[in-house]
């Protein structure tokens, strides 16, 4: 499979960047980081910058059509800045719109209510996006992950960095599953 990270050019929390994408390629998938400009993205530890990654692709030039799957990382600035791009709303919305599977952890899920895809769907995310994705007609849960088939794809969703394991697990099961349906 090759699955898409998105994220900003700063403020991604770094360990919900790192282990989501190794668990992608421990599974032998390829995973492409795809982001709003060019060069790198800036990786954080909570209010401390941390490592720095090379932009893959950046959203302008990618479609949801290429990949089989969608990885948004949170940490508290990086949905903030990406749910304010034109490109990167669309192309978060593209995989909805093709039924594709979407994962979003923490904060995360603020670039799906952007992108107007939460309405009628089941989500969990760092406590404070309870009220927005309520407001966005999603249904809020405290779980350490949520898997969604009520719309047309998977949305799994979790927490904070201390479900990551469960999140790698769960999401990496659906994208599988998305895949091998006809």
């Amino acid at each position: 499979m090759r699955i898409a990270f998105l994220m900003a050019p700063e403020g991604v929390e770094e360990i919900e960047l790192t282990e989501p994408w190794q668990a992608v390629m421990d599974q032998g998938h390829e995973p492409v980081l795809v982001s709003t400009e060019p060069g790198q993205v800036q990786a954080f530890n909570h209010l401390d910058k941390a490592e720095v990654f090379p932009v893959q692709l950046t959203v302008r030039d990618a479609s949801a059509e290429t990949f089989d799957g969608l990885v948004l990382p949170g940490g508290v600035a990086n949905p903030d800045l990406l749910r304010t791009d034109e490109d990167a709303v669309a192309f978060v919305r593209g995989f909805f719109d093709l039924g594709r599977p979407v994962a979003a952890i923490c904060h995360a899920p603020w670039t799906l209510v952007e992108a107007g895809v939460v309405a009628g769907r089941t989500l969990t995310s760092w406590p404070s996006l309870r009220t927005d994705i309520r407001n966005a007609g999603g249904t809020w849960v405290d779980e350490q992950v949520s898997v969604c088939d009520d719309g047309p794809n998977t949305l799994v969703t979790s927490r904070k960095p201390d479900d990551l394991k469960a999140f790698c697990e769960a999401f990496l099961v659906e994208f599988a599953k998305a895949r091998k349906a006809p």
